[in-house]
């Protein structure tokens, strides 16, 4: 079985402020090294139920955190941005069996964790057909259009309960809970077995289940913290101007949602 695993800090035990997350602040290293042991025990999950080819994505910011030679041999490791559309999980398609999120956080617009965002921090929030759109969402989807079903995400309670409104088939593990500017988080070594757990479950089982349905038809609605980044996005084709603030988009093509955001969220 070959997996793929998408991996991100904002959701990793303990993270609360910005500080923790960004490469050259005194308080990033502790994180990263969570961050990495806690994709290091999906990875350990996902061989004990006998996966033999491991493919991590390193998904957060410069995409250069994961700590390579604490993961396991079997990892094929992406680092950096190839600059294709589907952004956190680039280089995933249908040869893949099962996708994994860890370390993954709440959507923009919501109280879930002080970290909470879609993309980044630029953006207040995405809407797809209504709904807040996370980065699960936008990678789930991603994930389906490639018939690969997303089996396992970890992070904070609220992309737990997120994840559960779009399939409650998918695994969930949680590692802590923002409250106001604050988190409450479990230990450190117990969110690690939980992964590990969690990621073994997973893989067991009819993981077809798990295939978030692509909808027939994308409305997207984007809306910037700055209104100039609304003026500017309304000039990619297809996308409209819905106030100062907001710009929206129509199709029944995923990828090309995808596509247009690669673009609109710079």
């Amino acid at each position: 079985m070959k997996i793929y695993i998408s991996a991100d800090i904002e959701g990793v035990t303990g993270t609360t402020d910005w500080d923790e997350t960004e490469k050259g602040e005194s308080a990033y290293a502790e994180f990263r090294e969570q961050m990495t042991a806690e994709v290091a025990a999906a990875c350990e999950g996902a061989l004990d139920a006998g996966v033999t080819e491991i493919w991590v994505k390193d998904a957060h910011d410069s995409a250069r955190n994961l700590i390579a030679a604490k993961l396991p041999q079997e990892v094929i490791l992406i680092r950096g941005w190839s600059g294709h559309p589907f952004s956190m999980v680039g280089g995933l398609d249908e040869t893949f069996q099962a996708v994994m999120m860890i370390g993954y956080h709440a959507p923009a617009a919501s109280d879930a964790n002080p970290l909470a965002h879609t993309m980044n921090r630029g953006i207040t929030y995405i809407k797809i057909n209504d709904q807040l759109a996370s980065e699960f969402l936008l990678h789930a989807y991603a994930a389906s259009l490639n018939h690969v079903p997303v089996v396992l995400v970890s992070g904070d309670a609220g992309i737990c309960r997120h994840v559960q409104t779009f399939n409650s088939h998918i695994g969930t593990c949680a590692v802590k809970e923002g409250v106001g500017n604050s988190t409450v988080s479990i230990h450190p070594l117990r969110a690690v077995q939980a992964i590990r757990e969690g990621a073994q479950q997973a893989l067991a089982g009819d993981l077809s289940r798990c295939l978030v349905a692509l909808p027939e038809h994308f409305h997207v609605e984007v809306c910037y913290r700055n209104h100039a980044s609304a003026y500017r996005a309304a000039f990619f084709p297809g996308v409209r101007a819905e106030g100062a603030h907001t710009v929206s988009f129509d199709t029944a093509d995923y990828f090309e949602v995808s596509r247009t955001l690669m673009f609109v969220l710079r």
